[in-house]
């Protein structure tokens, strides 16, 4: 009796002493480098503004913020990777407007943008700019629409690929002004770029960052841009709707994501990291140079701007009637 006994006590001291080891071994968060997925390439923006905001999350949480692009399918195997990550805050995705609410409506994805993820913080608010050769005889949105209907099917827009926002870009504008174009998708937006200044296609709705290189040398001439208002670094550029395609407002945007489950307190951490960073002179003058404008808020605000943003961009691609070529 007595050695089961001892034996009784034995084994509560011992799961004891092991439940306290347990707890006693749980790091407060984060203890170890973080994964920052980027589902795009690496040397695009989208990369270039991830790795700007992973060094400013490494400096504010002490731990290393490690970049790893998984490109591929409009940033759909990324999302896909980091959907089914452990959620305990040591995986986050760099995702952008395209990957969550624009994929989704032209494929079928294997995750679910709104149930699969924790949102944790929006990023920047992008524009694009309409754009075509110096030498060309559209000078406004008006003359091109004009050019465009007396020759349907022949003017060229490129992109980089199906269900892109320079791909929708092109098709919200052929449905809101009534216009046939033909879309020419490339695998590299370099090459559009490079396509559009050689005259081999016609229009290009350019990211900021990539355009006003080529607007300031004179190379390429803006007729507009996508966004509901004008841009500070274009002021005497109008609006695409101010330039009579009413209701145009196409502004993509990036946010980070975790894991759906992921505790509230570390959603909450890095959302308070983040939004530190995003308010820092560094980050402001490193986003400004890509033409981004850094965008502060709560995780709520973030997980409601998703829930509005879904509806009005499967509208967008309903109503565009784009194809996946």
């Amino acid at each position: 009796m007595k050695a089961s006994v001892a034996l009784s006590v034995a084994v509560v001291l011992t799961i004891a002493a092991a439940g306290a080891a347990h707890g006693a071994a749980v790091p407060p968060y984060p203890s170890k480098p973080v994964r920052l997925v980027v589902p795009f390439a690496a040397g695009g923006l989208i990369d270039t503004l991830a790795r700007v905001l992973g060094q400013a999350l490494s400096e504010r949480t002490g731990v290393t913020t490690v970049i790893d692009n998984r490109a591929g399918a409009t940033g759909t195997i990324g999302m896909n990777i980091a959907a089914k990550a452990t959620p305990d805050g040591y995986t986050l995705v760099f995702s952008s407007s395209s990957a969550i609410a624009v994929s989704p409506h032209l494929y079928r994805v294997p995750y679910d943008p709104v149930k699969d993820f924790s949102p944790i913080s929006t990023i920047t608010a992008l524009g694009s700019v309409l754009l075509v050769h110096p030498q060309s005889s559209a000078r406004s949105v008006a003359e091109l629409v004009a050019v465009a209907k007396g020759n349907p099917g022949q003017l060229k827009f490129g992109s980089v690929g199906p269900g892109t926002s320079q791909h929708l870009a092109g098709e919200v504008l052929k449905m809101l002004a009534g216009i046939d174009l033909l879309h020419v998708p490339y695998k590299a937006g370099g090459q559009v770029l490079t396509d559009l200044i050689a005259r081999q296609i016609d229009i290009d709705f350019e990211p900021m960052p990539t355009a006003l290189p080529h607007i300031r040398s004179g190379r390429l001439r803006p007729l507009a841009v996508t966004t509901a208002a004008r841009s500070p670094l274009l002021p005497e550029v109008p609006t695409i709707a101010e330039s009579g395609v009413g209701g145009y407002d196409l502004t993509r945007w990036t946010g980070v994501l975790a894991p759906a489950g992921t505790p509230a307190a570390v959603v909450s951490k890095l959302n308070a990291a983040i939004n530190q960073g995003l308010q820092s002179p560094e980050i402001k003058d490193n986003f400004a140079r890509f033409s981004a404008e850094a965008k502060i808020g709560s995780s709520q605000d973030f997980a409601d701007f998703i829930a509005a943003e879904a509806p009005k961009w499967a509208a967008l691609v309903k109503a565009s009637a784009a194809k996946l070529e």
